[in-house]
C-alpha cells in the first residue's frame, strides 16, 4: 500500500493501523532497506510503515505487505513529523515503534519471543513506554565496504559505555534519567556534535493524546524518558545500528580521519540477543 504524502495516508482511515505494536521505518537512503523492513516484520510487528523518498526502489514482497509513504526524510523536522503524525492518527494505547533504516531491533530472548509477547509484559508492569540503547554496528574492513555497512561482517563494541545523570532545567537531575553515551559517538566524538551524542532512545512507546516525540529523542511526558519504574528494573532493548558508521564515513569531515574502526574492544556482532544480553547492552528486568 503506497501513499504519495504522509496527509494522504493519514487521511485513509481504513489503512492506518488500528491494531499494534506497529514499527515506523524512516529511510534516509536506500542502504539496507528491504533488510531493515523484513527484521521488523520477523520481531512481530502487526504493521510496518516506511518512510521514503519516492526515488528510492522496494521488493515487491515488501510493497504488498507493509505500508510505504513518500517523504522528504531530509526534511527539517522529519523524525517528529512523520512520528507525531502517526501517534495523533492510531488509537490511544497503540504500541509503536520507529528507527531508521540499516538499524535493527533486538529484544530479550527475541529468538524465541515476538516483541508483542515483550510489550504485554511490559503493560501488566504499568509502563508505557521502554529505553532503548542505540549499538553502533561497523563493518570491520572500510576499503571492502567503504559505506561501513556489512551485514556478515558486522562489528560492535564490547565496552566503553557509561551513563550520566540529566539535568533538568532547575539544575538537579531528573528522576531516573540518564544520558547514556559510548560507541563510535564516544569514540570519535570530535566528528559529532555535542547534542547528537547520546545512544539512548525511548523507542518503544504506547500511544496517548497529547503525546509528541521532541528531537533529541525524547518526549514531552517525562514519565516516558525514564529507564524503569520507581519499584524495580524494567526491560531494555537494544537498536543495532550502522548510522553512525554510515555517517562518519560518508562525511567529507571525517572519512578521510579514519581508516578503520575497529579497535582491541571491537568484536564480532552475532545476531543473537544473548550477545547483548552478556554484555549488558540491554536488560531483562524481571522477565524470564
Amino acid at each position: 500500500m503506497q501513499f504519495d504524502s504522509l496527509s494522504s495516508f493519514l487521511k485513509n482511515k481504513e489503512a492506518v493501523p488500528q491494531k499494534g505494536p506497529v514499527a515506523i521505518v524512516i529511510a534516509e537512503d536506500d542502504v539496507e532497506v528491504d533488510t531493515t523492513l523484513r527484521h521488523h516484520q520477523q520481531a512481530g510487528f502487526k504493521q510496518v510503515i516506511a518512510f521514503m523518498p519516492k526515488r528510492f526502489d522496494l521488493a515487491r514482497d515488501l510493497a504488498e505487505t507493509i505500508i510505504r509513504v513518500d517523504f522528504d526524510t531530509s526534511a527539517p523536522d522529519a523524525l517528529a513529523t512523520s512520528v507525531n503524525g502517526i501517534i495523533g492518527a492510531v488509537p490511544p494505547g497503540t504500541w509503536m515503534y520507529y528507527c531508521y533504516n540499516a538499524e535493527f531491533l533486538f529484544h530479550p530472548f527475541c529468538e524465541t519471543r515476538s516483541v508483542g509477547e515483550m510489550l504485554t509484559f511490559h503493560t501488566e508492569e504499568r509502563r508505557d513506554a521502554m529505553l532503548t540503547y542505540v549499538v553502533d554496528l561497523y563493518a570491520d574492513d572500510l576499503w571492502s565496504s567503504p559505506n561501513a555497512v556489512s551485514l556478515d561482517r558486522a562489528h560492535l563494541d564490547r565496552s566503553g559505555y557509561y551513563a550520566l545523570a540529566r539535568q533538568g532545567e532547575n539544575g538537579h537531575p531528573k528522576e531516573r534519567q540518564l544520558n547514556f553515551y559510548g560507541g563510535l559517538r564516544w569514540r570519535f566524538e570530535e566528528h559529532v556534535p555535542e547534542t547528537r551524542r547520546k545512544i539512548d532512545r525511548i523507542s518503544l512507546f504506547k500511544t496517548k493524546p497529547g503525546l509528541a516525540l521532541r528531537n533529541d529523542h525524547t518526549f514531552n511526558d517525562e514519565e516516558y524518558n525514564t529507564y524503569a519504574c520507581e519499584w524495580h528494573h524494567n526491560l531494555t532493548a537494544a537498536i543495532c545500528s550502522f548510522r553512525t558508521a554510515k555517517a562518519l564515513k560518508l562525511n567529507p569531515g571525517s572519512t578521510y580521519d579514519i581508516d578503520t574502526f575497529k579497535w582491541h574492544n571491537s568484536a564480532p556482532f552475532e545476531w543473537h540477543s544473548r550477545q547483548l544480553l552478556d554484555l549488558g547492552l540491554m536488560e531483562p528486568g524481571q522477565w524470564f
